[in-house]
């Protein structure tokens, strides 16, 4: 039976759209000359953000761009020089992007009143989520526990923090438990550490659309940019993808069935 659910945050259950990384990323690289495109800033979305500065850099069209103005290929001292401008930009403006997304907040309470815990992963830093923490708390969410990728060996798509959590909310076997996330690393997160993962689509990075762009969106067009993200994360290995975060509770009775059946993620 599903004793726990762990979420993604920003794009999952705050942030709705995953904005407060993307628009930092843009940022440190304008800063550099380097003019990477939305796409390219998302594609790593999810992971540690050291990482996800690599993952750009190491992207055949960002790797030409750099090599083209510094004269050589980027380096392990550009990741970190990188790194270095992202993290204090990063922290003075993550306050601004805890607001739950629509749905969040009632779902938690349904998940706590069924006595479900809330566990919960990031690719944020430890120093940025307590910042995000306070500012998710004064409106209305807080985890029953967190972890970080400073509190494990590595982050996603390494299943750690996930273990790290049922390990602290007292759950086991781990097909007792879903991994909730709005990103492909959330997915491969979930599926390494052998839980049923579901992928979010509304308010999620992958979509990259704020509220007011979805609400304004041609039906047809957000029906195949739905479709396209439901895709992507059916091919990573998610066992279910739902539309909006406020639906996931729906799935718990499908899940134990099969569970009871003795079926496993």
């Amino acid at each position: 039976m599903i004793q726990a659910v762990v979420f993604d945050w920003a794009g999952t259950i705050v942030d709705y759209g995953c904005f407060a990384p993307l628009n930092v990323f843009m940022e440190v690289f304008q800063k550099r000359e380097i003019a990477i495109t939305l796409s390219e800033a998302r594609a790593p979305m999810g992971l540690l953000k050291r990482d996800h500065i690599s993952e750009i850099l190491k992207m055949e069209r960002v790797a030409g761009l750099w090599l083209e103005r510094y004269g050589q290929l980027p380096q392990e001292t550009d990741v970190d020089a990188l790194y270095a401008d992202f993290e204090p930009m990063m922290l003075a403006v993550v306050h601004e992007y805890a607001e739950p997304v629509p749905g969040a907040l009632a779902l938690v309470e349904r998940l706590r009143q069924n006595g479900i815990r809330i566990g919960s992963t990031t690719g944020y830093t430890a120093e940025m989520m307590a910042i995000v923490t306070v500012e998710a708390k004064k409106r209305g969410y807080a985890p029953d526990h967190l972890v970080t990728p400073n509190d494990v060996p590595a982050g996603r798509p390494y299943p750690w923090m996930i273990y790290e959590n049922a390990a602290a909310l007292n759950v086991y076997p781990m097909y007792n438990v879903m991994k909730v996330g709005d990103t492909v690393s959330d997915i491969r997160e979930g599926v390494n550490a052998g839980t049923w993962t579901i992928g979010v689509v509304l308010g999620s990075s992958e979509l990259g659309m704020s509220e007011a762009e979805v609400e304004a969106c041609d039906p047809e067009i957000l029906k195949a940019r739905v479709e396209a993200v439901t895709a992507k994360f059916q091919e990573e290995g998610a066992h279910y993808v739902i539309q909006t975060i406020g639906e996931l509770d729906q799935l718990i009775p499908v899940i134990n069935q099969k569970l009871q059946r003795g079926e496993r993620p």
